[in-house]
């Protein structure tokens, strides 16, 4: 060979791109344990799914319910994941696995739970159906998802809209977030 790489062997030598996982929860957990516990059992549960290793995690925030409600603030965070997803709607599974250990259950859209684990994003991956769709639709548009994004993958850039997530968050609108 004279040394450059076939189209085929590229994906080979591609630097590894990350999964990306938000964490949130406003309720206890099953154990009566706070919902920043229940954050940081899930990203032990999510270090131990096969073929997956935690290599990176935002710090922590506390954020106000969206859309506003009577419910108790939420904490949440992201998670980097490494290794490989051959089929993201067995990761989305895994995920809602997890978030019933932890007592969720699911009920109505935007209701206070135990444990909220949104897939946010595979490598540069763009899937309009089936679920998952990835990106995440709405990740763009939440503090609470790029404020800790910005932390764990600084450099990572939504695969639709070319913009990192420290550069989506400047463009939204004020939310109440603040890093614990």
């Amino acid at each position: 060979m004279s040394g450059t790489l076939l189209k085929s062997e590229t994906a080979l030598y591609r630097p590894l791109q990350p999964i990306l996982i938000a964490i949130g929860a406003n309720l206890p957990g099953p154990d009566d344990s706070a919902p920043l516990e229940t954050c940081r059992r899930a990203v032990a549960a999510l270090d131990s799914l096969p073929g997956l290793r935690v290599k990176g995690l935002s710090r922590w925030y506390q954020s106000a319910p969206i859309p506003p409600s009577g419910q108790p603030p939420y904490i949440n965070g992201v998670a980097v994941l490494v290794g490989a997803v051959d089929d993201p709607a067995a990761l989305l599974a895994a995920l809602h696995g997890i978030e019933a250990l932890f007592g969720r259950v699911r009920g109505s859209a935007n209701a206070a739970r135990t444990l909220d684990l949104d897939l946010i994003g595979i490598r540069d991956l763009v899937r309009a159906a089936p679920d998952p769709i990835l990106p995440h639709p709405r990740a763009h548009q939440r503090a609470f998802v790029l404020a800790p994004l910005r932390d764990a993958a600084p450099s990572w850039r939504h695969p639709l809209l070319g913009l990192t997530a420290g550069e989506l968050l400047e463009r939204l609108p004020a939310q109440q977030i603040d890093a614990l």
